[in-house]
């Protein structure tokens, strides 16, 4: 499969990547595909210790996936929306405590960036959040920030996500993919009416400390460590705890009416097609407002049920929710959309509009295949990373 832009009505739409681990075949399951990432606890503990070497130097190297924003067009109308069933929800999951109300949108705990290792070996990153699943372990992100179009690999490379990510910093732990589960049209065929994902993660994992030890203890430690002077160190771990319990999860939301208000965030970092840059990518940014009561769509591209939204942010925010019903106070909503592209629609070089993919009852067998799989941990007790 080959990486492009996917101009969604004549709009666009940045292919890309996701990824992680170990890539394997893809199996599917009806209108399910998953593919494995890192597959057991030793393969999880070197995704970890790359990212986490050198006090996160890797993190704070990596840049949003690139594509060409001088291929950014206008999204047409495509006519009504087509729910195949009832509209349906799944409760969110709380960690933190109502904060009272406030002018000021409270950014969500979940919402943070998935790194991952492009086909030609650079650091990249998309959007993503946490959502609830049974297991308290699940990410939603773009189709296109787990499955690596361009080299046609199963899944992109050390596939992590870092809730509350800012310059090199895990506040919350970085939490290594497990198993991707996305649309069989995506995997298959490309096809960007199904551009979402969901990703199962290990509980998460937290720097503990640095520890200076013999040389025997240095060469059978697993996990992080360095050497100089004759000197030898360790960096210890330890257990952040399930995702979910530890910042919470979006509810998910499937087949609602069009129309509706949608609160949606991301870190924006490219510049526009005419090279203005106001974003840094450092922080979260959101949007608000009413989605399109129309789908829009580029038939060339297989994109005809997308839905859009008037918000002016750059790639980087791909993979980023859109929650329906979000409780400022709670810091909580809906997922009910996940950015896949973006839009010039007055063609003045800037963009102004983003699109997400309509979630049906397609994506919700998608949802709950992932939502019903256990992960495990990867830290041992004496803050070692598992063999």
């Amino acid at each position: 499969m080959k990486r492009i832009l996917l101009p969604a009505g004549t709009a666009l739409l940045a292919t890309g990547l996701l990824a992680a681990g170990l890539s394997g075949t893809a199996q599917a399951d009806g209108d399910v595909a998953h593919d494995p990432m890192a597959r057991n606890t030793s393969a999880a503990a070197s995704v970890a210790s790359f990212w986490l070497a050198s006090n996160g130097a890797a993190l704070r190297s990596a840049t949003q996936y690139t594509w060409d924003s001088k291929e950014v067009r206008k999204v047409v109308s495509k006519g009504g929306y087509s729910p195949d069933g009832s509209p349906g929800t799944t409760a969110p999951t709380g960690a933190s405590k109502p904060i009272g109300s406030a002018q000021n949108v409270n950014l969500p705990k979940t919402v943070g960036k998935v790194f991952f290792v492009d086909g030609s070996g650079k650091f990249r990153w998309c959007s993503g959040t946490s959502i609830q699943s049974n297991y308290r372990n699940l990410v939603s992100t773009a189709g296109h920030c787990v499955y690596d179009t361009d080299s046609n690999s199963a899944t992109l490379d050390k596939w992590v996500f870092v809730p509350g990510y800012y310059q090199g910093r895990a506040p919350w732990g970085i939490y290594v993919g497990k198993q991707a589960f996305t649309h069989y049209d995506f995997d298959v065929y490309e096809d960007y009416d199904r551009d979402y994902a969901f990703v199962t993660v290990y509980n998460g994992i937290l720097a503990n400390g640095v520890k200076q030890v013999d040389r025997k203890d240095f060469e059978r430690f697993t996990g992080p460590k360095r050497s100089w002077g004759g000197r030898y160190y360790i960096l210890l771990s330890k257990d952040a705890g399930r995702l979910g319990d530890v910042v919470g999860g979006q509810g998910f939301a499937w087949n609602q009416a069009s129309g509706k208000t949608v609160r949606t965030f991301g870190y924006p970092a490219a510049g526009h097609p005419d090279g203005n840059k106001p974003y840094s990518g450092v922080t979260p940014k959101h949007c608000y407002g009413k989605t399109t009561p129309k789908a829009v769509g580029a038939p060339w591209l297989k994109i005809e049920e997308h839905i859009g939204l008037k918000c002016a942010v750059t790639p980087g925010y791909d993979g980023g929710p859109w929650l329906l019903n979000y409780n400022n106070g709670k810091r909580l909503g809906y997922v009910n959309g996940v950015t896949s592209t973006f839009a010039d629609q007055d063609a003045n070089d800037r963009i102004d509009h983003i699109t997400s993919p309509y979630f049906d009852g397609e994506t919700a067998a998608v949802y709950n295949a992932a939502k019903n799989v256990w992960s495990g941990k990867i830290v041992g007790p004496n803050g070692e990373l598992y063999k």
